[in-house]
């Protein structure tokens, strides 16, 4: 449940921060041509919003609902709370187009979230909902180009925040990596993999004929995406592996299908745990449970679990000479001590950037692992691939069990693009779709009727709906039926 609860406050926390930075996008263009903002939210609101920020009103309403009067038709909100914060602006008559008549909320489902644009269509307004009259401060009143950069604004504030999170990464944490080479105990492969060819331990060299080198980034992608990869077995044999076509969807699944093979090293025993009643120390590397070799954690825990609850033999290397000793594992086969990590074992690589240095080397990040992202997409047009998809537990997965700021901000860098890619997908519904329509525009000279761009958003908005019950069917599926 702590892991649930770990990794489900980690995807809130990004997706939040990822559609805050969106819809200010959207709002920056906005605001810059003076078009109308009517409401701008974190998360959505069907039926009441947990909190609004009225500054035309100098109020604050908590848990606001939305009721249509029976006789008038009007919208009436009610409210189970009102804080005074400012004075009533109303009574001046300010312009519309002003960040004071804006309402800011705070809706109670975290899917999303929206920036309501005066005289747009899309998933909130109708045509229905427009005025006769066009007012020179909407949007459908605003040249091409103005509509157009509102509508990239989300995509590019997307963008934008990536690559200043792959910056700040750069400056803080600087690039940290373990060379393959010095990886002495190879890799751990995941099942899929090593029916593909793959063993325990295998180095992998090169990828497609491309030398593999642990500082790039995309360097599992392109491990992964290989017809022929060469890998070194056994610390001295060079051999070639043919990978099957469908390779990167067999080992999807898994969340990645290789990860450094971890020497089982004790960093610190536990009191009173079979560790320290046996004489292990600092330092010690486990080598073996009575005549099982276990040169890495991968060996020691199934060995451990098999003689659970009996005395047994482990030998350890203590400064480099082999040591015996004599420990009974607990039930669970467990012997109380902490690992030593990974890359206090083998050696590791550093490169250090300062401010400047940085900016380049997040740039190149951002741009680079778009790029990957995008180029990756090609497998999910495929059956396998459609298999394949994923919702808000595939998201949340990626996640690490433990709070980690590194890999916080990498997958919510990662994020990032991938949310802007697929909101300029051209589907109606999505940012990408009203570029369409918006270029036709320009190559055209002709405006799409209302209706056309009501039917169309209709349409892309079942169409997204019913992907969003797919892909989270597909969690569903992985997670209870498979």
């Amino acid at each position: 449940m702590e892991t649930f609860l770990i990794k489900a406050l980690q995807l809130v926390a990004a997706l939040s921060l990822l559609v805050l930075v969106h819809e200010l996008g959207h709002y920056f263009f906005a605001r810059i041509f003076k078009i109308g903002v009517e409401r701008f939210y974190l998360f959505f609101n069907p039926w009441f919003s947990l909190l609004q920020y009225d500054p035309a009103r100098g109020i604050i309403r908590l848990i606001t609902t939305d009721k249509e009067d029976e006789k008038t038709g009007k919208v009436m909100e009610r409210q189970a709370a009102t804080i005074r914060v400012g004075r009533d602006y109303i009574a001046e008559g300010i312009p519309v187009p002003t960040w004071r008549k804006t309402v800011y909320g705070l809706g109670w489902l975290p899917l999303g979230g929206y920036c309501k644009i005066a005289g747009m269509i899309d998933e909130t307004t109708s045509s229905k909902d427009l005025s006769a009259e066009v007012h020179d401060w909407e949007f459908r009143s605003r040249p091409t180009y103005q509509r157009l950069l509102v509508m990239v604004g989300g995509v590019l504030f997307n963008f934008i925040a990536a690559v200043i999170i792959y910056i700040g990464i750069a400056w803080h944490w600087g690039e940290k990596f373990i060379p393959f080479e010095n990886a002495y105990e190879g890799f751990d492969f995941v099942p899929a993999a090593i029916d593909a060819g793959y063993r325990t331990g295998d180095i992998p060299l090169s990828a497609d004929g491309k030398r593999l080198d642990a500082a790039d980034s995309d360097w599992m992608l392109s491990l992964a995406e290989a017809r022929e990869v060469k890998v070194l077995r056994n610390h001295t044999d060079t051999v070639t592996l043919t990978m099957p076509d469908d390779f990167i969807f067999r080992i999807n699944d898994a969340g990645g299908f290789l990860a450094y093979r971890l020497p089982a090293v004790v960093a610190a025993t536990i009191a009173g745990e079979p560790a320290e009643k046996a004489g292990m120390m600092k330092g010690d590397r486990i080598i073996a449970v009575d005549t099982v070799a276990t040169p890495s954690y991968t060996e020691l825990m199934p060995a451990l679990v098999q003689y659970a609850g009996k005395p047994v033999t482990i030998t350890v290397e203590r400064d480099g000479n082999p040591v015996t000793l004599h420990a009974t594992p607990t039930d669970g086969g467990k012997l109380g001590f902490q690992l030593t990590p990974l890359t206090d074992i083998y050696p590791t690589v550093v490169k250090n950037y300062g401010f400047l240095g940085s900016i380049p080397q997040g740039i190149s990040n951002g741009t680079t692992t778009l790029a990957n992202y995008v180029g990756s997409m090609k497998h999910v047009f495929t059956a396998e691939g459609a298999k394949s998809l994923g919702g808000f537990g595939a998201i949340g997965n990626m996640f690490p069990e433990r709070w980690s700021w590194l890999s916080f901000w990498n997958i919510t860098a990662f994020l990032s693009l991938a949310l802007a890619f697929m909101n300029i997908i051209p589907i109606p519904g999505l940012d990408g779709g009203h570029v369409l329509f918006l270029l036709w525009e320009m190559v055209t000279r002709r405006k799409p009727s209302e209706r056309v761009l009501e039917v169309a958003q209709y349409a892309g908005m079942m169409f997204l709906l019913a992907l969003l019950l797919y892909a989270n069917g597909m969690d569903i599926i992985r997670a209870f039926i498979k």
